[in-house]
């Protein structure tokens, strides 16, 4: 089976990686790109390229097992593949490939033997202490192997409490981010998302926090009460029409157990999922709602990862939260490709929406403690400045923020995706340094020339000298213009004080991209996507 461009580009970017840096990286890739596919094509790379290696791929969900056992065997029937899930009645150990669950191989690394390299899927479960599970076990394949190489991949890289997982200490080193939602759901290999402001938002006043998320029986406590039940599920059904599969997620077992009550109760065919569950119960709900037998099913955090039903057409946020990671898992069940529509519906009763922003400008969460008692910054949505919060116009690009949103916010079908891409063939790039007003900071920059030979230029400030989400960010872009464009800026001296004007001068002989994928934000824009048709190399 032949892999999308942007799952390709991700294992390239990866073995590039690992060539030109010790440690671990971790793969970005939004929930519904496939990277069970990347993970199959991995594993036939390696094994094919180096016969003697040993793999291993875990994960803490049956379901997410058993997609990459399949995807690994799709891509390589002939596969030396073994799987060790006491969740999937399986304990083959000692092939090239094993596929094991955490949960029944934590403590066993002396069975594992001397292993070349991890995957671990789901890897922003990884705690950024040197406890858990998957450290425990990491640190004793680490004893046995000091040169294993551990590569992540998740669609969320960041914990509650600790920000990117490529930070402060964490056990991953860099991120390697080959594609963005907003990309994937231009070309269309994701469904768009569309957001109604609900008549009913949750209130989560007087709820306690521990490690920065709600207290889940405080929550609960709070929100799983008749009225509010009784008017989220009256308007899910006015709103709903005639879509067919609605997913429910809702704060704890009491709370889904009592929204599936009223569902019934209301004539419809409903379902709860729940921890307590037992095995064959849960495989036969989900089998009946795949099957079009139960219209709607409610859920208490188990249908976030691993859980996989395109035609999902309705999902309700009855689950108020402190993480983006989570905000983010749980509207992504609507985001695969549907055989009956072109989207799905969030009715947001949780307020997410506003709490997290769009899902495709989520910014991580801080690092615990990283407050230094310093005035409230923001960061520019155009070039990654940061200003005073109270700023409405940034000093370095002359990005206008927008007016700080009002408490009763109307939202827009398209609010919980923020996008209004615009497509722009582009005549020619020019690259330069800027340095930043505030910072003093050099910045990389890439001017867009219109090819409608309008004077129209789209400007992009690369900002990899600053710190934090704001170097990321930039790293990411830099990676995808120089994949794009075929340069190689391999050689040249990452410490020398003229690294920007080498990479812009490298740059600036590069191919330009042939259209670019705009958004407007204020006066200026913003860039989504860069085209080069053909695409250089091919």
């Amino acid at each position: 089976m032949a892999l999308r461009d942007y799952q390709q580009r991700a294992i390239t970017m990866l073995f590039t990686w690992l060539k030109y840096n010790p440690g671990n990286p971790c793969i970005v890739m939004p929930t519904g790109s496939g990277k069970s596919h990347v993970i199959a094509e991995l594993c036939k790379n390696i094994m094919l390229g180096w016969p003697q290696s040993r793999i291993l791929i875990l994960s803490h969900v049956k379901e997410l097992l058993q997609q990459d056992a399949e995807k690994i065997m799709l891509a390589w029937p002939e596969a030396p593949l073994g799987i060790y899930s006491a969740g999937m009645g399986s304990r083959d150990i000692g092939l090239p490939i094993t596929v094991a669950g955490i949960q029944s191989v934590r403590d066993k690394a002396e069975m594992l033997g001397f292993v070349d390299i991890t995957l671990v899927d789901e890897a922003h479960l990884i705690s950024h202490k040197a406890e858990g599970g998957y450290r425990t076990l990491l640190e004793a394949l680490k004893a046995k192997n000091p040169n294993m190489r551990i590569v992540g991949l998740t669609a969320t890289p960041y914990r509650l409490g600790h920000g990117l997982i490529s930070e402060h200490g964490a056990i991953f080193d860099d991120l390697i981010e080959p594609v963005q939602i907003a990309e994937l759901v231009a070309r269309g290999f994701l469904a768009p998302l569309r957001s109604k402001l609900p008549g009913t938002v949750l209130s989560t006043e007087g709820v306690g926090k521990r490690g920065g998320e709600y207290i889940e029986h405080e929550l609960q406590a709070a929100v799983n009460n008749a009225d509010d039940n009784d008017r989220i599920v009256e308007e899910v059904i006015r709103r709903a029409g005639d879509r067919k599969a609605w997913l429910f997620f809702c704060t704890g077992v009491a709370h889904a157990e009592a929204i599936r009550n009223v569902l019934r109760s209301r004539g419809v065919v409903a379902e709860v999922v729940t921890g307590a569950t037992p095995k064959t119960e849960r495989d036969r709900i989900i089998a009946d709602y795949k099957a079009g037998r139960i219209k709607a099913l409610t859920n208490a955090d188990v249908l976030t990862t691993g859980f996989d039903y395109p035609d999902i057409d309705l999902i309700a946020l009855c689950r108020p939260t402190m993480s983006p990671g989570l905000y983010i898992q749980m509207a992504g069940r609507g985001m695969r490709l549907k055989s009956h529509t072109d989207h799905c519906l969030v009715l947001d009763f949780a307020g997410n929406v506003k709490r997290h922003g769009p899902i495709t400008e989520v910014k991580p969460p801080k690092h615990k403690g990283a407050g230094t008692g310093d005035a409230p910054v923001k960061v520019c949505d155009e070039c990654a400045e940061l200003v005073h919060a109270s700023v409405k116009v940034c000093p370095c690009c002359g990005y206008e923020f927008p007016a700080a949103p009002k408490e009763a916010v109307k939202l827009h079908d398209d609010d919980i995706m923020s996008l209004e891409p615009e497509e722009m063939r582009v005549r020619s790039w020019w690259w330069y340094i800027r340095q930043s007003k505030t910072k003093q900071i050099n910045m990389l920059c890439v001017d867009y020339e219109n090819a409608e030979l309008t004077g129209d230029k789209v400007t992009e400030y690369i900002t990899i000298l600053h710190d934090g989400y704001a170097r990321y960010r930039a790293k990411m872009t830099l990676r995808a213009i120089i994949d794009g464009c075929g340069a190689d800026i391999s050689t040249l001296d990452g410490e020398s004080e003229n690294y920007l004007d080498d990479i812009a001068e490298v740059l600036n002989s590069a191919k330009a991209p042939d259209s670019i994928t705009i958004k407007k934000d204020g006066r200026y824009y913003r860039v989504l996507e860069r085209r080069w048709t053909p695409a250089v190399g091919a």
